[in-house]
């Protein structure tokens, strides 16, 4: 076997390892942010709303009584319930789930577009609590926290080199407005402990991530989930990317999992004219609804590209479905999700929640996009990365078309499928390349750098008031180029030098726009990063045919 052969086969065993530590948190957010379609949330109660209030003989509770009064060993009832409900659930379908009251605030935080802390964004660094970006207007800012200081102490506790984990700093840092919390930290430049006190407030989760000119007439939108206020969001960007001249709008949906569904109609209204159909939902208990445009959009004549990869999911799917079905823009990148179900949230009476599938819903011409799940929930979300390691992302053919029913687009007549995510009209496969899986594992071990470098040499970033002057001014150097890659050694990255020449320049870009984050958050990371991008640098193309 050659080597180069030998080397992919062990970058995919370490790659398969290392994304299985990521899988449940990345099947936590397509949970999470299944889409919701219009059912107001914790609208039913059980015992109040819900069709079976006069209740009959419970053979479960039977059983879980039986087992506290009789069982051998003391039993935990209500994780035993919990748990039960878990496996009853597993039963139906993959996006079923029930949250437990104790974490159903956390669930319901992203949807509502808001939560309550002291606003910032971290990093945990050689065990280190480092500040990416003090949110914009947060409490942290208006006091003075910065990107790159170092969390040391929360309330007089030590934090640092105790291998503390993110969820036990968001527990520290969260809770309810107007409550302080004391924090330490180590500040680049200074030579003691500074100490803070910051009084927490209501955070703003931004779900629009970027949205600027990426030259004369195109622009460019990111959206990383549907939340309560993603509408609102968009609509304020649009206009300000019109008023700069917008000819051409590539929006980018790759990675997001989805979320409200009035978010998601509410966008493709100002992109699709007179009244035509968005989506529709239809269920066993539940009638067919329709959504359709309503209003005269933002955007009803510019040309659109629509971004899309595997873990565009839900609302994603939806959005981007109306607008392929309408023949109104392009869909370019990989096949989507494949996430068709609704889920209608119920609040139980202990403060729990029951996420249950209640419809399916359609694309305009009439498409389900849901994936089969009949090998249960294990496979369903595996799949996915099964198609990555086995190749299946980089060759247009084997994305799983063949499975699927072809429908016709709306206006131009076009083909489309169904059954398996949103198939793209323009392909762009995943370089599997060595030179490429190096610069993939190198861009993990950046941020990282970065912080460590800003934290230690804020001066760096001082002078800079916009991104368009970082963009033309600020120069990673050989010098810094080279202590990454000491940097990354010490961390497991293996220098190849056949590799590195070729990735020089790439590696310099990626080091630019995670020091643009630390400016300006997302939107100066991915105004840096797109000029490698090689699924915007397609749809930019598309706008020429």
């Amino acid at each position: 076997m050659p080597d180069s052969d030998k080397e992919m086969i062990s970058y995919r065993q370490q790659q398969q390892q290392k994304k299985s530590a990521y899988t449940p948190l990345v099947y936590s957010l397509i949970l999470a942010f299944g889409v919701m379609l219009g059912y107001l949330v914790n609208t039913l109660t059980v015992g109040k709303s819900a069709p079976f209030a006069n209740t009959g003989y419970d053979k479960i509770q039977d059983i879980i009584r039986y087992v506290q009064m009789k069982y051998v060993d003391t039993i935990d009832t209500g994780e035993l319930t919990d748990k039960t409900i878990d496996q009853l659930l597993s039963n139906l379908d993959p996006h079923s789930v029930y949250i437990p009251a104790k974490d159903l605030a956390e669930t319901n935080e992203q949807l509502e577009g808001n939560f309550e802390g002291i606003g910032i964004e971290f990093f945990i660094v050689q065990d280190t609590i480092t500040v990416v970006t003090a949110i914009p207007g947060g409490p942290s800012e208006s006091i003075g926290i910065r990107a790159g200081d170092r969390i040391v102490k929360i309330n007089d506790t030590t934090v640092a080199g105790i291998k503390i984990r993110e969820t036990d700093v968001k527990k520290k840092l969260r809770g309810p407005s107007k409550t302080q919390v004391k924090v330490t930290i180590l500040r680049g430049g200074e030579a003691k402990p500074i100490d803070f006190t910051i009084t927490r407030g209501k955070i703003p989760l931004i779900s629009l991530d970027a949205g600027f000119m990426l030259d004369n007439n195109i622009g460019y939108v990111r959206i990383s989930n549907f939340s309560s206020t993603t509408a609102e969001e968009f609509v304020v960007k649009l206009k300000e990317l019109t008023d700069a001249g917008m000819k051409n709008l590539i929006l980018d949906l790759r990675g997001n999992p989805g979320g409200y569904l009035q978010a998601a109609t509410a966008m493709v209204d100002e992109l699709l004219d007179d009244k035509k159909l968005i989506v529709y939902t239809q269920g066993k208990s539940t009638e067919r609804i329709e959504y359709k445009a309503h209003k005269p959009g933002l955007f009803e004549q510019g040309k659109v590209c629509v971004l899309l990869d595997q873990w565009s999911a839900s609302a994603s799917e939806i959005m981007a479905g109306a607008i392929q079905d309408w023949d109104r823009g392009v869909v370019v990148g990989r096949n989507s999700f494949g996430k068709g179900l609704v889920q209608e949230q119920f609040q139980l009476r202990d403060g729990s929640g029951l996420r249950l599938t209640v419809a399916r819903y359609y694309t305009p011409s009439g498409r389900c996009i849901q994936r089969d799940y009949k090998n249960g929930k294990e496979d369903y979300y595996s799949e996915v990365d099964e198609k990555y390691f086995t190749d299946e992302f980089a060759h247009y053919d084997t994305t799983g078309k063949k499975d699927t029913t072809t429908y016709k687009t709306l206006i131009k007549g076009r083909k489309v499928y169904g059954g398996g995510g949103i198939h793209p009209d323009v392909f762009v496969a995943v370089d599997t390349s060595l030179a490429a899986i190096y610069l993939r594992k190198a861009r993990v071990q950046i941020p990282e750098f970065v912080y460590k470098v800003s934290s230690l040499h804020p001066e760096l970033l001082q002078k800079y008031s916009t991104k368009e002057e970082f963009a033309k001014q600020f120069q990673v150097t050989d010098a810094m180029l080279q202590e990454f890659y000491t940097y990354a050694t010490k961390t497991g990255l293996v220098k190849e030098g056949k590799l590195l020449a070729a990735n020089d320049s790439k590696i310099k870009l990626y080091i630019k726009a995670a020091f643009a984050k630390q400016l300006w958050r997302l939107e100066g990371y991915y105004f840096i990063a797109n000029a490698d991008d090689e699924v915007v640098s397609e749809a930019k193309k598309q706008f020429q045919n």
